[in-house]
């Protein structure tokens, strides 16, 4: 399809209503229904399930149940040196690099802001100036659940209610400030090399976002930005800890503060990775 028309019709749909007819399709438990849904899925996008831990894809309760499946133990080692920072998540990076003038580049041409993104909070802005970031992208035959890629305590998270454009690589070179623009879940966590954050983005037909800590957050309930603190003060995650799923794929972002990390040379835009493996190191 013609990219023009393609996120035209982005823009014509009603973006909040299709994906919560998805939401309601993704979690009914009829057989008929979410049998022939994740087979077809299954085929489509060549869904490999000898990783999962329940192989039969129609063993699962519904099409949410199957998506967000959880993996064999082993399937995803995490990398044990002290010093490294991890994948996230299955994928593969959209972009990655440095902060620059407060900008993260999205595409060629395209840039948002860490203010924006990080839901308009000056101060919160302020700790990642010049810092590093990564954006990787889960493909619909992804695993989807994302993890973290270097532990620490949470201590905010901010719900930035949004639109739900799609975030595939044709919307991310084609929409300004796109995942700024789209409904997302902050999550701030303070580690022993600063502050650290991983964004959950929402997307188009994405039927929701969930953390550990608090079940499914997204749908947003109120359309407002919305930062809750409490009671998140004892929740302290090990890099490699599963910290949120996607009920259909999206996309996640990091950031961490100036002069505390550096990306693996080998990652640039369209590099695959596999969560766990090593993506960075501390400095």
């Amino acid at each position: 399809m013609n990219p023009r028309i393609f996120i035209g019709l982005q823009h014509l749909v009603p973006q909040h209503a299709l994906s919560r007819a998805a939401g309601w399709l993704a979690s009914t438990q009829t057989p008929f229904i979410k049998n022939t849904f994740i087979k077809w899925f299954v085929k489509r996008y060549q869904v490999d399930m000898s990783l999962a831990a329940e192989e039969n894809p129609t063993a699962y309760a519904c099409f949410n149940d199957f998506f967000t499946r959880a993996l064999k133990p082993g399937a995803r080692p995490i990398d044990s040196a002290s010093d490294s920072i991890v994948c996230p998540a299955d994928g593969a990076i959209s972009q990655l690099g440095k902060i620059i003038d407060g900008k993260i580049f999205q595409a060629k041409g395209q840039d948002y802001t860490a203010l924006e993104l990080l839901g308009g909070d000056e101060a919160l802005a302020a700790e990642f100036t010049d810092g590093n970031f990564a954006t990787v992208y889960l493909s619909p035959r992804d695993y989807h659940r994302v993890h973290m890629p270097y532990g620490g305590k949470l201590r905010t998270m901010v719900s930035v209610p949004g639109e739900l454009f799609s975030v595939n690589t044709v919307t991310a070179e084609n929409v300004p400030r796109l995942f700024s623009r789209n409904e997302r879940a902050v999550a701030i966590f303070d580690t022993d090399i600063g502050p650290m954050a991983v964004i959950l983005v929402g997307a188009m037909i994405v039927a929701g976002i969930e953390t550990v800590w608090d079940g499914q957050i997204a749908p947003f309930a109120s359309r407002d930005i919305a930062t809750s603190n409490y009671p998140y003060q004892n929740i302290q995650l090990a890099k490699g800890d599963e910290m949120g799923r996607f009920k259909l794929g999206s996309t996640a972002i990091i950031l961490f503060a100036k002069d505390k990390m550096q990306w693996d040379q080998k990652f640039m835009a369209t590099t695959p990775t596999k969560m766990g493996e090593v993506m960075g190191k501390r400095i």
